[in-house]
């Protein structure tokens, strides 16, 4: 039951802070991170109504979802390289969660287009500026704006980040902020009404959802601690 216990509790943490930030009930979607766990917990979840999963690796992701019911929906929240788009969009995510480039978002139209599809993508921005995480400056989505939104078989949804690791979660609370302002930034340009913003995760997703988060990014509070030495991971 643990599962089960911890996913009610998470859903109620996030009720009670749409509340707190006056947002309407039901407004944030919990999206269950799985990577390294087996199918066996990703349908402990299911049972107790999550449909909303997320995987990191794109190999991994390829050996689950076709173990689990069709009714669910898959994102993928991990770097994607451009020679692993194809795979990407023909095993159907709902959501390519991690765009961090212009070529890369290139390459999603691109492909797209050839499958005959449409590629629903977020952009990621690196709102810390940290050097060893992926993403767009928040000043080069503005500057390459124009050449995004022209790109055919496209869709940006919005927009995630992975802020800067800390350990109180009102630390990331600056770089939710940074996030929303950009969006709504780019939402006065036009002509994209971007209606996703992917932010927070275990230990911080009650201020993402303060500050304006649409989908949280929650794993070890669902599924436990992470075994990294597990098969499942590569």
């Amino acid at each position: 039951m643990y599962i089960q216990d911890q996913l009610q509790e998470i859903k109620a943490n996030i009720a009670a802070a749409e509340l707190r930030a006056g947002r309407p009930a039901g407004s944030v979607k919990l999206l269950a991170v799985s990577k390294t766990f087996p199918v066996e917990d990703i349908m402990q979840a299911y049972a107790d109504g999550q449909r909303l999963f997320g995987e990191n690796r794109l190999q991994e992701a390829m050996g689950k979802m076709p173990e689990m019911p069709s009714d669910c929906e898959w994102h993928l929240i991990g770097p994607l390289q451009r020679n692993k788009v194809r795979k990407a969009l023909e095993q159907g995510f709902g959501l390519l969660q991690a765009v961090d480039s212009l070529r890369l978002a290139e390459a999603v139209s691109r492909i797209a287009g050839e499958l005959g599809c449409t590629g629903r993508i977020l952009l990621e921005v690196n709102v810390d500026g940290e050097e060893s995480k992926h993403g767009f400056t928040p000043q080069e989505v503005q500057e390459l704006w124009p050449q995004l939104v022209a790109l055919p078989n496209l869709e940006i949804c919005g927009l995630m980040c992975i802020p800067a690791p800390t350990e109180d979660p009102e630390g990331a609370r600056p770089a939710f902020r940074t996030l929303r302002a950009l969006a709504e930034l780019l939402r006065a340009r036009g002509p994209l009404p971007l209606p996703e913003l992917s932010m927070g995760m275990s230990h911080d997703y009650a201020v993402a959802v303060e500050e304006g988060a649409t989908i949280v990014r929650v794993g070890s509070a669902i599924f436990g601690k992470r075994d990294y030495g597990s098969p499942l991971v590569g």
